[in-house]
């Protein structure tokens, strides 16, 4: 087999006995080269890997039978078979279905090229990376894991999706809920911890009647049982001198990013726009306020959004672009450009030309109003992150009353059954109960 090269692509993010597998019976067909397959690579089709590209190369290159590690750029094995020209590819026979399916018709075709040979490892039986991957959440996480995780997500993402939580049953929905498409799993990348949901939960106005104390008692029972990354709607973000502490305590908690907006006063409620008195930050105090936050930080991982409001307000797209332009000079990580019209026009604008300003960071929209928009699309005009900021609770709330008329009217509760989650998986829903 001297001078024979055998080509592995691989994620191995949670290495187990059928990677190796694989990899002895490719060092028996000559010298094994892995094409592990980069952050960016893998979270095309599912999750951002555990570890980091670099932590996984180490963990790989010190494998016995592997002779170098090459990074794979992308799920499609193309480019770097014709860089490195094998005479065999080995993979497991798992991949003959389903998200990779057309990937390795792909391999098959480009081996034809110069007479290299598809090897096809049975799969090991009794040996689930889905059922690690569940045992690796059972476990959970930790602050700086967690904390870390929007960053790393932005990085090798085009655009993450994050659903709003009231309570930990909601982080939970958002923990566990995927589905199966023809380009892999989709899920939700984290939770937006709303004010507004958080607040209407527990019956009180959004104004921030709820105190930090009070929303961080939420936030710990959500990430008890949680892993993914946490964005905080921290509305005004209060006085400068309380939003220091603020920025640490979740810091602390391992919470990802802050989201403050540019009002003063009483807080109320953005969708109302002009409806009701509000009051908009000078440029100068809300500066003020992202810079002093920034210093409190103890970490490179946390991140301050500045939410401008400027188009809630009607003040014209030329001033949100002054104050996104300002807010970044003065330290904030990203920007949230919001809008209460029903049509994504003045939005696409604004992204439009924020990505023409030189100091342009992450972008982050809300579309309650002009929920049309694919997600797709929002990428298109360079945003970063879409948050879903009250669609959990506005769901619960109508199914819940539905249910309560329901055995009012009928004095029992058998017509409302069909429209219930079974008790058996409600009770299998919360970990531990089993």
């Amino acid at each position: 087999m001297a001078g024979k090269i055998v080509y592995v692509g691989m994620s191995a993010d949670l290495i187990h006995a059928g990677h190796l597998n694989i990899i002895n019976r490719a060092a028996e067909l000559g010298e094994v080269v892995i094409g592990l397959l980069t952050d960016k690579a893998i979270a095309s089709y599912k999750r951002v890997p555990y570890m980091p590209f670099e932590q996984r190369k180490v963990v790989i290159e010190n494998i016995k039978s592997v002779s170098r590690v090459v990074p794979q750029e992308s799920l499609d094995y193309t480019e770097n078979l014709r860089k490195v020209r094998p005479s065999y590819v080995v993979h497991g026979d798992d991949w003959r279905e389903g998200v990779q399916r057309e990937t390795r018709q792909r391999v098959i075709d480009v081996l034809k090229e110069w007479g290299g040979e598809l090897v096809e490892i049975p799969y090991t039986s009794g040996i689930s990376s889905t059922q690690l991957q569940a045992a690796v959440k059972e476990i959970g996480t930790t602050p700086d894991i967690r904390r870390s995780a929007l960053r790393r997500m932005l990085q090798v993402k085009p655009l993450v999706r994050f659903l709003d939580i009231h309570n930990a049953l909601s982080g939970l929905i958002i923990e566990h809920t995927s589905i199966q498409c023809e380009t892999g799993r989709v899920e939700f990348d984290g939770m937006w911890g709303s004010s507004l949901t958080d607040s209407t939960a527990k019956g009180k106005p959004d104004i921030e009647a709820v105190d930090v104390s009070s929303r961080v008692n939420t936030l710990n029972e959500i990430l008890e049982v949680t892993t993914k990354p946490i964005i905080y709607d921290g509305d005004t973000g209060g006085q400068c001198e309380h939003f220091v502490f603020t920025v640490r305590t979740l810091e602390r908690l391992g919470v990802s990013a802050i989201v403050i907006e540019d009002k003063t006063g009483l807080k109320k409620n953005s969708l109302f726009g002009n409806d009701v008195p509000q009051t908009q930050d000078s440029i100068e105090n809300f500066c003020e306020k992202i810079r002093a936050g920034k210093r409190a930080q103890t970490t490179d991982e946390f991140m301050i959004i500045s939410r401008i409001e400027s188009l809630i307000l009607e003040k014209g797209i030329d001033d949100a672009l002054d104050r996104a332009r300002a807010y970044l000079d003065a330290g904030a990580d990203g920007i949230m450009i919001h809008s209460r019209k029903k049509t994504p026009d003045e939005i696409f604008e604004f992204c439009r030309r924020y990505r023409k300003l030189e100091n342009a960071k992450y972008l982050v929209v809300v579309p309650t109003t002009y929920n049309g928009v694919k997600e797709d699309k929002f990428s298109q005009y360079g945003v970063n992150v879409v948050v879903y900021a009250n669609h959990l609770l506005r769901s619960a709330y109508p199914a819940m009353v539905n249910t309560a008329r329901s055995i009012l009217e009928n004095k029992r509760s058998l017509e409302s059954e069909e429209n219930l989650m079974p008790l058996g998986e409600i009770l299998g829903l919360i970990p531990g109960t089993k």
